[in-house]
């Protein structure tokens, strides 16, 4: 299977609302909040070290998520708002988008952290976070040279 990753910058792509649809079904609530901040401007994936990304096969928008800088930690980005269409999933999509993001000049000896919806545990320790629920998420990348962090 063949996609395209593309950046999302002047507005939320054609096809969002369908994906957004599956995962509200699904329980998922996070795309509806992407919609919510990127119509109030106030998460656009704009700031320096943000982005936002999409997913196509063909024309179909099949997988998006992002990267913003932390609200709780300085100098960290929180993975954002994953979400891959339930019919293209284990076919390497969000893990491609993970990876470009993290693969980025500007990513590199930074600390990551995102917090997993429930089921994606298993996803994000493959790419090589580990549990650390505190400071509003549940996981973390360490930096390639960073020590772990101490416990409060």
């Amino acid at each position: 299977m063949t996609f395209r990753i593309e950046r999302v910058e002047e507005a939320l792509p054609i096809g969002f609302g369908v994906l957004a649809e599956e995962a509200r079904r699904g329980g998922y609530r996070m795309l509806d909040r992407l919609a919510a901040e990127w119509q109030a401007g106030e998460a656009r994936f704009d700031r320096g070290g943000e982005v936002l990304l999409a997913a196509f096969l063909d024309e179909r928008l099949i997988g998006i998520g992002g990267m913003t800088l932390d609200p709780d930690i300085p100098e960290a980005v929180r993975m954002r708002r994953f979400y891959v269409a339930k019919a293209a999933r284990q076919r390497g999509i969000g893990r491609q988008l993970a990876l470009f993001l993290l693969g980025r000049p500007e990513m590199r000896d930074r600390l990551v952290t995102v917090n997993a919806a429930a089921g994606s545990e298993k996803f994000w320790a493959a790419l090589g976070f580990i549990p650390d629920c505190r400071d509003g998420h549940t996981h973390l990348l360490l930096p390639p040279t960073a020590a772990p962090r101490q416990s409060r």
